[in-house]
């Protein structure tokens, strides 16, 4: 029997990367997934994936920055299956954004106010979005499981993507806030923190971990996370093994805030 055997998760961000890797780990412990992507193929593809193994899936496109269509996209799940048991908000934009959308993952002086917003919007916009149509449904069943996906730069200065660090700091902040409010409810909220993650988010960086003398600089273990091993953590997090954490703020690094 699988460690959440028989839940209903809701996983954004679901077509890629970390959140693909969560929604199938977390497949493979026995939830019902519903994964919300802006992007039909990499949901199709996970939904394929996850049948192919015995496992059952439903999906949505939502631009979650959106609260009409995070609302259309959660009250999909909640007609699909009656129930969410966990919600893991994973969707969200980093380095990689700025080949998309120059200049917002630029130091504070220099973003434009526009590239701001957006950047607020999606990674911090979206987690509300999520929470307030969701936490509503938990309080209704007694019980849910929220992990947010943040970041270590939520916790860290750094030179640029100042846009993105204020929206990571706020996402830790916002789960602290979570936890202390509805755990009367018997909702825990918690936030794992990745470090650098092999996904394309960074793939652009990639390239200094196989610089010997720059690795040890960016993290200890002298290499990036892979996506399976930060759904592992959210997986602790949104399982029963995780019972008293409450407002907990996983750093999963390789040790890079260690230094």
């Amino acid at each position: 029997m699988g460690r959440i055997e028989g839940k209903v998760a809701v996983i954004t961000g679901a077509g890629h990367g970390i959140g693909r890797a969560c929604a199938e780990r977390f497949a493979q412990e026995g939830a019902k997934i519903f994964g919300i992507s802006r992007t039909q193929p990499g949901l199709d593809a996970l939904r394929n994936t996850i049948a192919a193994a015995g496992g059952e899936a439903a999906v949505a496109t939502a631009d979650l920055s959106s609260a009409e269509q995070t609302e259309r996209a959660l009250t999909q799940a909640i007609d699909t299956y009656g129930r969410v048991d966990i919600l893991v908000n994973v969707a969200g934009v980093g380095y990689s954004w700025a080949e998309k959308s120059p200049g917002s993952m630029n130091d504070v002086a220099t973003t434009p106010v526009d590239k701001w917003q957006e950047v607020i919007n999606i990674n911090l916009g979206s987690v509300y979005n999520t929470c307030r149509i969701v936490v509503p449904q938990m309080q209704k069943q007694g019980a849910g499981n929220i992990v947010n996906v943040g970041s270590i730069f939520g916790v860290m200065g750094v030179a640029d993507a100042h846009a993105y660090t204020a929206s990571k700091g706020a996402v830790i902040n916002l789960t602290r806030s979570l936890a202390i409010a509805y755990i009367k409810d018997g909702i825990r909220s918690n936030c794992v923190c990745p470090g650098f993650v092999d996904t394309g988010m960074i793939a652009s960086v990639m390239h200094y971990f196989d610089d010997t003398a720059v690795a040890p600089t960016l993290c200890p273990m002298q290499r990036a996370g892979k996506p399976a091993e930060i759904a592992s953590a959210c997986l602790f997090m949104a399982s029963d093994d995780a019972s008293y954490c409450n407002g907990a703020v996983l750093m999963v690094d390789g040790g890079t805030t260690a230094h």
